[in-house]
């Protein structure tokens, strides 16, 4: 089942966990409190950002987000999906496509015309999903693949 995270703040330091031990080489210097505290965006009512969560009865398995933002150097593109972590035990299970295709809805319904993310290790998994490579380039000290699905059959740009 999928919640989202404004339902369920109380799963924030696992999810930051989570997260912090997953990405902490892509956000050098930041701490898991920071993380923990940067978190605490996602629990308002607002489009953007937005955070899900698979969960297993009361236990968490897996996270997506929509953002504004995720590269920094990239602020012209908008919004992104972030944050797709799937506990490793529970990989394989179909918890991360079904994550993806609900932030893809949200961004949809929202009216983007497009939606963009980047990976350091997973461009093959989202191009068997019909994400488009548009670079591989360094970010923050990784060899990234910055990737896009247009949402809107109109928007080709």
């Amino acid at each position: 089942m999928i919640t989202d995270l404004k339902h369920a703040p109380h799963l924030i330091p696992t999810l930051a966990r989570w997260h912090h031990a997953e990405w902490a080489t892509l956000n050098p210097g930041q701490s898991l409190e920071q993380r923990i505290a940067r978190m605490a965006r996602y629990l308002t009512d607002d489009a953007l950002p937005r955070m899900v969560v698979w969960m297993d009865g009361e236990q968490p398995l897996g996270t997506a987000a929509l953002v504004q933002n995720d590269m920094d150097t990239r602020p012209q593109q908008s919004p992104w999906l972030a944050a797709v972590y799937v506990r490793e035990d529970c990989r394989r299970r179909g918890i991360a496509e079904a994550l993806i295709a609900h932030i893809v809805t949200l961004a949809r319904d929202a009216g983007h015309p497009e939606l963009f993310l980047f990976t350091p290790s997973q461009a093959p998994y989202y191009g068997r999903r019909g994400w488009q490579t548009l670079a591989v380039e360094d970010y923050r000290g990784q060899s990234v693949t910055v990737m896009r699905q247009v949402l809107n059959a109109e928007h080709t740009a």
